[in-house]
């Protein structure tokens, strides 16, 4: 188990609370271990960070990405935690809110392929 600050432990169950729309439509898609039989865990605690969603079997982290990521300060934040996660040994895939909306077989079809290959890396 990944280590995490425990003040975060409530604020991530509001999170699960408060899902955005993307996040809870990418939810149907990943819960239940759809994508390979591999679990999913939504707004989980990493370090001093809440991922959106985490499979520790596979070391991965999907964000979905609102407009608060794509100010500078919130590209920088992003760059900073997703330079934390990866020094974790985690892999990192961002997708933006609209495309997980309007694309969500396409999305679901990147994650599929990264636990893939992750998958295949540890075989």
């Amino acid at each position: 188990m990944r280590r995490y600050h425990p003040d975060l432990r409530l604020p991530a169950r509001d999170l699960r609370r408060h899902m955005t729309d993307a996040e809870r439509h990418l939810w149907q898609h990943l819960r239940r271990k759809q994508i390979l039989g591999v679990p999913f865990y939504r707004q989980r605690p990493l370090g001093n960070f809440i991922v959106d969603f985490y499979a520790p079997a596979v070391s991965l982290v999907v964000e979905v990405d609102g407009s608060q990521h794509h100010t500078d300060d919130g590209r920088l934040r992003d760059a900073e935690r997703s330079a934390f996660l990866v020094e974790q040994g985690l892999r990192v895939l961002r997708f933006d809110n609209q495309r997980v909306l309007t694309e969500t077989a396409k999305v679901v079809a990147e994650i599929r392929l990264a636990v893939q290959k992750i998958c295949g890396n540890h075989s």
